[in-house]
C-alpha cells in the first residue's frame, strides 16, 4: 500500500500538467507547460522503476520537444513580421 502513494501522486501530477498543456492557448507558454509535463512523466516512469524510459522522457519530453516548439513559433512569427513589412512597403 505504501508503494501505491508515489504512483498515485505522480499520476495526479501528470493529469494536472497534461490538462494545463491542453488548456494553454499561447504557444510559448504551451511549450513551457509541455516541458513540465515531460518532467512529470519522467517522474512517473522513475517511480514505476523504468529509469531508461525516464531518462529518455527527460531528454526528449522535457528538453527537445519544447525547444522545437519554441523554434517553430519563433520562425513563424519572424516570417509573419517580414510579410507585414513587405505589405507596408507596397
Amino acid at each position: 500500500m505504501d508503494s501505491e502513494l508515489p504512483v498515485a501522486l505522480a499520476l495526479v501530477l501528470v493529469t494536472l500538467t497534461g490538462t494545463a498543456a491542453a488548456l494553454t492557448r499561447d504557444p510559448v507558454r504551451q511549450a513551457t507547460v509541455l516541458a513540465g509535463l515531460g518532467l512529470a512523466l519522467a517522474l512517473l516512469f522513475a517511480v514505476l522503476q523504468a529509469p531508461d524510459v525516464a531518462l529518455s522522457q527527460l531528454a526528449v519530453g522535457t528538453a527537445l520537444t519544447p525547444l522545437m516548439v519554441l523554434l517553430s513559433v519563433w520562425k513563424v512569427r519572424r516570417k509573419a513580421a517580414r510579410s507585414e513589412r513587405r505589405e507596408e512597403q507596397r
